[in-house]
């Protein structure tokens, strides 16, 4: 698709500011709308959707179709009649600019299990019928999730109070040569589905029917909150739309490894027949990791996808678009090729390069589905075959300023080969801009400012500004840059494992003025379409 001269903000919906300590899908949503319409901006980029896992990761969620219930907004519960004022009344108090998951979990969850009471009394007959048709319309994925979710709680309370049963000597016996001593642990009591008892992990279908049935009460609860998430989403959406405000949605390439997706669709994985994946994803050195990434992700197995015509895929970016305008494909380079690493493996420096499905998966997906609004994220390692694949697509590539500035020349604004493209002063893995100046060596500093002629006292808004300028489609900023925000604030540190997904906006840091400021640029660099 041609994309417009644009602009706009990168902002997860947790980051947003709520009084219950995480952005979610309620007022603060609608008030971030009303920014970006204010500072004249177009696009609200967000990151994943799915329900999170260990670490919090967007990147790394219990399934590619559903939402994550954490970001239901309760309050919109009130006003649907499922919950009472009392019912959403708390005495914590949640720190400024960072989300504590736990702490959230546990008092939504319990807020949540009223509203689901309240909607199982069945007296409000029109959201019932919706709720049916919902199931219904969402089964080819709802079923498979809310089992998969209401199996891993069962086994996760059934082993709490467990130490070593035989059902953990065992697994542990099974994954001594692939699993360390602390990963076995993980596993077990994490429920992950290849410790399930062998049935049920092989999704055999006599075991499906008993746990359906042992499970009724839990499966009925997951659904529901599928059901209230896609519901207020669905509402925001048609906000944005009458605001002018496009949502550029995020789908990672790949799916955790303990998701209902690799459950139940293990023929299109590389794994063995006892569900331990041969190879994993991850990417070899580079900027952001000396010994790359090891993602951990299972590998897909791309001949079953194309025997049944990519129904998977099919299916995933369909789901995606209900929720987003525009549709941005983490690790694009993936279907041109892979890097897949052994998975007993500790780090991703032993990986190779393997094919992936290259041009004709596209060509299906088109053929399918149409010409999609897709961004391919292009960052990394690229090669001219990757390029050579998102230029026959014609699909908008990514550029950083940060690395403008470094070792990667092709990012600097005056070597821009087309408009086809999506500039970012920085994105979700990279320092805030702020920081990252702070950090750099002097030369990279000289370099800056002369090359934008600043003195290097507002370099996020000096970046912003040359991103905006630049001959991009579309230049899309981190909040935290809008905001001027340093080191500490950023979202992501690649390689490590936690403390990451934190960053939330503190009451009213968000002001005027930076609407002004956005507003002002946009109508300098003729974005404000």
């Amino acid at each position: 698709m041609d994309f417009p001269r644009t602009s706009g903000i990168l902002a997860h919906i947790t980051s947003l500011y709520t009084k219950f300590g995480i952005g979610d899908l309620g007022q603060a949503a609608y008030n971030f709308i009303d920014f970006l319409k204010e500072g004249k901006q177009t696009l609200w980029q967000i990151l994943p959707v799915g329900p999170t896992s260990f670490g919090d990761s967007p990147y790394q969620s219990f399934s590619t179709f559903a939402g994550n219930h954490l970001l239901i907004c309760p309050e919109k519960l009130v006003d649907w009649g499922l919950l009472t004022q009392n019912d959403i009344i708390f005495e914590y108090n949640f720190p400024d600019n960072i989300v504590d998951y736990y702490v959230i979990s546990e008092f939504k969850n319990h807020m949540f299990r009223l509203a689901f009471a309240n909607f199982a009394t069945g007296i409000d007959q029109n959201m019932a019928k919706k709720y049916s048709v919902f199931v219904e319309q969402n089964a080819f994925w709802l079923a498979d999730y809310s089992l998969f979710v209401a199996l891993k709680a069962h086994f996760i309370n059934q082993r709490r109070h467990e130490t070593e049963s035989s059902d953990y000597l065992y697994f542990a016996r099974k994954n001594s040569k692939v699993l360390s001593k602390n990963q076995i642990d993980d596993f077990f009591y994490g429920a992950v589905w290849q410790s399930w008892p062998r049935d049920i992990a092989q999704g055999k279908v006599e075991a499906i029917i008993h746990w359906r049935e042992q499970l009724a009460d839990e499966i009925e609860y997951h659904n529901f909150l599928q059901f209230i998430f896609f519901k207020q989403f669905a509402e925001l959406k048609r906000y944005a739309t009458k605001n002018d405000v496009k949502i550029v949605g995020d789908i990672p390439i790949f799916v955790a490894y303990d998701s209902a997706d690799c459950w139940s669709h293990q023929d299109l994985f590389m794994m063995d027949s006892h569900g331990t994946p041969n190879m994993v994803a991850g990417v070899p050195p580079d900027y952001f990791a000396t010994d790359g990434q090891l993602w951990g992700n299972p590998l897909y197995n791309w001949e079953n996808h194309k025997k049944d015509g990519y129904t998977w895929w099919l299916s995933r970016i369909s789901k995606a678009l209900e929720c987003c305008d525009i549709l941005r494909i983490d690790h694009f380079r993936g279907f041109e090729s892979f890097w897949a690493v052994p998975y007993s493996a500790k780090t991703a420096k032993d990986g190779k390069w393997m094919p992936g499905p290259g041009r004709e998966f596209f060509d299906i997906i088109k053929k399918r589905l149409g010409d999609l609004p897709i961004i391919a994220e292009d960052l990394g390692i690229i090669t001219p075959a990757v390029e050579q694949l998102r230029d026959d697509l014609a699909l908008p590539g990514m550029k950083v300023l940060h690395f403008g500035f470094g070792t990667q020349a092709p990012n600097a604004p005056h070597n821009f080969a087309t408009s086809n493209m999506v500039v970012y002063t920085g994105t979700h893995d990279n320092d805030t801009t702020l920081g990252w100046y702070n950090a750099a060596d002097d030369e990279t500093k000289d370099l800056l400012r002369r090359y934008l002629n600043v003195d290097g006292s507002d370099v996020p808004w000096d970046l912003i500004r040359a991103a905006f300028l630049s001959t991009a489609n579309m230049a899309i900023i981190p909040v935290q840059d809008v905001l001027g925000l340093d080191t500490q604030y950023r979202m992501n540190t690649p390689g490590t494992a936690s403390g990451n997904w934190r960053f939330r906006l503190a009451a009213g840091q968000l002001q005027s003025r930076h609407a002004e400021g956005l507003c002002y640029l946009s109508e300098l660099s003729d974005r404000n379409i």
